[in-house]
């Protein structure tokens, strides 16, 4: 049985497209025949959103069959996993009472391993080819305890004049936690929101590309309004709109993902 992977989404910039790229990845590798789970680790719900209609998400995240429940209690993950509509994708929902993680790990043994230790039944089942965790747009105790958790970690980096803005402190927090968590591997860096008509395009990539030791890689997401249609119908683009451009650029990006994590 091929162990499980977890890879986790993370870039302490807002606006980098990480929620977004988290789950297209994960209903492209569900649409391949995967078998994934999705992991909210934001309290801005949005990974959630991206599958479950909002009235639902609110719900979940007001119950408490949510990561944060799971998290402050120290349960296994497995009694918090719910079904999405797509055949071969699950989820663990978040709540907006993630926004007090960081209080609640404070005082706990070993606080930045919790979360692995949640999830150690799971990942040890074989259920699941993939487990995604998407992580909030900072760099601190609860961002540490997902990438404790993870295999890899993938960045999604905007291509804008300000999209590298804070990357030379999310790599310095990666091997940091990395002295804590040798496993921890960086899968690449992933270019998003592109448009090639601007130069910016062309120079953030050779910039990232000439990064020692740091994989760029050769998929990256152009600005695509049916992203934003999917997200208004809760769903990833990649089954809103399979036939549109985003959609074939992150189903691209998923089968590098699963190739260089060993799947």
């Amino acid at each position: 049985m091929a162990e499980t992977k977890v890879i986790c989404f993370a870039n302490n910039k807002g606006g980098s497209g990480k929620s977004t790229t988290c789950s297209n990845v994960g209903a492209a590798l569900a649409l391949a025949g995967y078998r994934v789970l999705m992991v909210d680790g934001d309290m801005q719900l949005n990974l959630s959103l991206s599958f479950l209609p909002e009235e639902q998400v609110l719900e979940l995240a007001r119950s408490e069959k949510n990561l944060y429940h799971a998290i402050r209690e120290q349960k296994d993950l497995k009694d918090y996993i719910v079904e999405t509509g797509l055949a071969g994708l699950s989820l663990i929902p978040s709540s907006t009472l993630m926004s007090g993680i960081e209080y609640e790990l404070f005082t706990k043994w070993q606080r930045e391993f919790i979360l692995k230790k949640c999830l150690k039944t799971v990942r040890e089942s074989g259920e699941y080819d993939f487990i995604l965790m998407d992580a909030p747009p900072t760099l601190g105790g609860w961002v540490m305890n997902l990438l404790c958790a993870s295999d890899h970690l993938v960045i999604p980096v905007e291509a804008s004049p300000w999209g590298l803005f804070g990357l030379a402190n999310m790599l310095e927090f990666v091997n940091t936690v990395q002295e804590m968590a040798p496993q921890l591997s960086l899968l690449g860096l992933v270019l998003t929101k592109v448009d090639e008509r601007k130069n910016y395009f062309k120079q953030t990539r050779e910039y990232l590309q000439e990064m020692e030791d740091i994989r760029v890689f050769d998929s990256y997401i152009r600005v695509d309004s049916a992203i934003e249609w999917a997200q208004d119908n809760s769903q990833p683009v990649v089954t809103y709109r399979k036939s549109s451009r985003s959609a074939k650029e992150y189903t691209a990006l998923a089968q590098e993902v699963a190739e260089y994590a060993g799947r």
